[in-house]
């Protein structure tokens, strides 16, 4: 499983700035659309922990995806000194479009199984992705 999420880490071609600066676009959308599905505020030293990075690098992540318009950031409604990143429709729209990528390359890698094997395998990824969650509250 490991060697699996380093390969596809490492996917951009070497030297593709552009699709190197898109994954990481993705990367922190993604993080924080999750975050909010599940009811968490997604503050910077939320979002750092999402991604398993440093504050420092998840603020420059949120800045880029801001300045880029796929997210905002606000004063959080239960306090105002703290601030929180939410996901603009055009972060939604970038979503959408990773998640259609996603699953064509899931398409390709599952060429051959049945639909069967197809939905245990997402089923088992889903159920993993919940109980490594539930680890961390």
């Amino acid at each position: 499983m490991f060697a699996f999420v380093r390969h596809w880490s490492r996917r951009p071609p070497a030297g593709d700035h552009n699709r190197a600066e898109q994954g990481r676009l993705v990367l922190v959308i993604e993080a924080v659309h999750a975050l909010t599905q599940r009811g968490i505020a997604a503050t910077v030293n939320a979002v750092a922990h999402e991604i398993g990075i440093d504050q420092s690098g998840a603020s420059r992540l949120i800045r880029s995806a801001t300045e880029a318009g796929y997210l905002t950031m606000q004063a959080a409604e239960t306090d105002g000194r703290r601030r929180q990143a939410t996901v603009t429709s055009s972060g939604h729209t970038m979503l959408e479009q990773a998640h259609h990528w996603q699953e064509q390359v899931f398409d390709q890698l599952a060429e051959g199984w049945s639909e069967q094997r197809r939905r245990d395998f997402q089923q088992a990824m889903a159920d993993l992705v919940d109980r490594s969650h539930a680890l961390d509250a």
